[in-house]
């Protein structure tokens, strides 16, 4: 798995370009159907209920920002620590290329 601080940076750099990729535009459509509502899990999950609490004027867009970042920092944390609970898992790194063709050949 990467160094902290790297996947730390990379969770930013992909929130950041998703704000960039009119993100706060999908969850105002969304926001939009009367059928949605901010319990549904689907809206709950990391960044759209962030995003959803700016779109109410609850946060400002820095905090927007922030909480999502942290919230999915910490979704990655639980799922490295579920992870490493699965005994029988192979983790792959994405950037050792031949590490994951040389297993999926074998």
């Amino acid at each position: 798995m990467p160094a902290r601080a790297e996947l730390h940076q990379r969770i930013e750099t992909r929130f950041l370009s998703m704000m960039e990729n009119n993100f706060l535009a999908e969850v105002q459509t969304l926001k939009q159907n009367p059928n949605l509502h901010e319990n549904l899990p689907a809206i709950r999950c990391v960044g759209y209920r962030q995003a959803w609490q700016y779109l109410n004027n609850e946060i400002d867009k820095t905090t927007l920002i922030e909480k999502a970042i942290i919230a999915t920092r910490q979704l990655c944390k639980r799922q490295s620590t579920w992870l490493k609970s699965e005994t029988d898992a192979l983790v792959l790194e994405k950037s050792d290329i031949q590490a994951t063709i040389d297993f999926i050949q074998s």
